[in-house]
């Protein structure tokens, strides 16, 4: 019988804030349209701006250079899409450089973007990772040649939690005369994120990975980047968006930024410290493990493990039995029986592929939370590994 519930799953969504549910609550009273001139249109526009300030300010960038929209894939499709623009008819294009550097652990978003894009004859080169999932920079400056146009690495990947460094990466793509776009949905909120600092042309958030609704995100574009609308239509956001925009997403939008920028700093040594509490047991209790990710160079709550001899999927119903929700891989990808194209990138056999789960904490994780995953899951391998006719222990 389930005793209790945990949520380990974090990195495909998190729960609203209180803060962000209030801010929604008093939003809903908030009907009008911010592209009215009415004094209800005002009403929301000044909270829309109030937003976008906030956001602005959380990543050092200017109001002006924020852009909302509907999710993290849009914001990347939006960025991506500047390789389409024809030097003929588009002053916003990259004169003729038409290729794409990314990496092989890229989100599925960018991903299937680039496929599209070496469909339609655009050169698309990616970067393989080590180990431990990070890139090479000598590869990444060997790649960008003139005929690239943009370079396209995440921040950190959300399978596996791997920081990359950005700002190594930017320098060497605007050294080549590329574009620099970084995918920071998993960053933002978790790690500090400065994009004056990292020096990035474009920079990519979603709401629903920071405790705030889903259904909108925000796009940075530095000022004076190069920029073509993926919607067009009306004038909203700066001409560069159409579509009403999205009041009330905006808005809570913007409180979980506000309560990001007051809690993050102390919640990331708090769950970097049950990480660790919990990798430590996980080693102690359960025999042939592997962990996957940068030992360093990684988000605080992600932990990704493989455990030889079980399959990920099983591993993952018999603790939602227990109460607890874990993730085999990234959300967008759920339903599919291949294995994590990011944990194959890092040159593990496929076996540790598939016996993989992510265990991703967030704010309201606790260490009770921890001590009860702890006392769960080691029987829970036994018994997968007790039907198993191909584990054998080492």
């Amino acid at each position: 019988m389930q005793n209790r519930t945990v949520y380990f799953d974090n990195n495909a969504t998190t729960p609203l804030h209180p803060e962000v549910k209030k801010t929604l609550q008093e939003g809903l009273e908030i009907f009008g349209n911010p592209s009215s001139m009415h004094q209800f249109g005002r009403e929301a526009r000044e909270k829309v701006e109030d937003a976008r300030e906030k956001v602005a300010s959380f990543l050092g960038a200017h109001a002006e250079e924020i852009l909302f929209v509907g999710s993290g894939s849009e914001a990347n499709n939006t960025v991506l899409s500047l390789l389409h623009c024809d030097s003929t008819t588009c002053a916003c294009s990259l004169s003729g450089r038409r290729d794409l550097v990314t990496t092989v652990i890229e989100h599925p978003c960018v991903l299937n973007t680039a496929r599209h894009l070496g469909r339609k004859n655009h050169g698309v080169h990616y970067l393989s990772v080590d180990r431990d999932g990070r890139i090479d920079l000598d590869d990444l400056r060997r790649a960008v040649t003139d005929k690239v146009g943009m370079v396209s690495v995440m921040m950190a990947n959300n399978e596996i939690g791997t920081v990359q460094d950005i700002k190594g990466a930017a320098r060497i793509a605007h050294e080549a005369g590329a574009l620099f776009h970084t995918d920071a949905v998993q960053a933002v909120g978790k790690i500090p994120v400065d994009v004056r600092d990292l020096d990035v042309d474009f920079l990519t958030l979603s709401g629903h990975k920071i405790y705030g609704p889903k259904g909108i995100g925000a796009l940075y574009v530095k000022k004076g980047a190069p920029y073509c609308p993926l919607i067009l239509g009306g004038h909203q956001e700066f001409g560069r968006r159409a579509g009403t925009e999205n009041s009330l997403g905006i808005f809570g939008l913007g409180k979980a930024i506000e309560m990001r920028a007051l809690e993050m700093a102390d919640e990331e040594d708090r769950i970097l410290g049950l990480k660790q509490t919990l990798r430590d047991g996980i080693e102690r209790a359960i025999p042939d493990v592997l962990f996957m990710g940068h030992p360093v160079h990684c988000l605080p709550g992600t932990l990704n493990v493989s455990f030889a001899g079980a399959e990920g999927e099983a591993i993952l119903l018999y603790l939602d039995l227990a109460g607890i929700a874990v993730s085999t891989g990234s959300a967008c990808a759920s339903g599919s029986l291949d294995p994590s194209h990011v944990i194959m990138a890092t040159g593990v056999p496929v076996e540790n592929a598939h016996g993989s789960i992510r265990i991703s904490l967030g704010r309201e994780n606790t260490l009770d939370d921890v001590t009860y995953m702890l006392e769960k899951l080691p029987p829970i391998i036994g018994r997968i590994r007790e039907m198993s006719t191909a584990y054998r222990r080492r």
